[in-house]
């Protein structure tokens, strides 16, 4: 089993920053990919970016240019640097590992709220 806790949530103003962690615990070792979805009121949970275990990024075209998203292998830890926030980016915030060994797995983290608003 994976755990993963998110942090960094919070209110902001257009065009300000905010960072979010997710922290993994569990048989990590197991992960091929993690990532950020995100999922606004009365709209379907949609991916914003993945980091593969080599490294190799994915990006939603509405985020691209302003999100980034990172990990610290030694923290366990997958991070997403979003700039620029606009109030479409409101929404609860998801970060999901992925797994392909022995089948496929998938966990989630418990969500966080990121609210663009003056």
């Amino acid at each position: 089993q994976v755990q993963l806790v998110e942090s960094g949530g919070g209110l902001v103003q257009p065009g300000g920053s905010l960072r979010l962690s997710c922290a993994a615990s569990g048989i990590i070792s197991v992960i091929n990919a993690m990532g950020w979805y995100r999922q606004a009121p009365g709209k379907q949970r949609e991916l914003v970016a993945t980091i593969t275990s080599d490294d190799t990024t994915n990006y939603a075209d509405s985020v691209k240019g302003r999100f980034t998203i990172s990990r610290d292998n030694a923290k366990n830890t997958v991070y997403l640097q979003m700039n620029s926030l606009k109030p479409e980016d409101t929404a609860v915030y998801y970060c999901n590992a992925e797994s392909v060994v022995a089948g496929y797995h998938e966990w989630w983290g418990q969500g966080t709220q990121i609210t663009v608003s003056s």
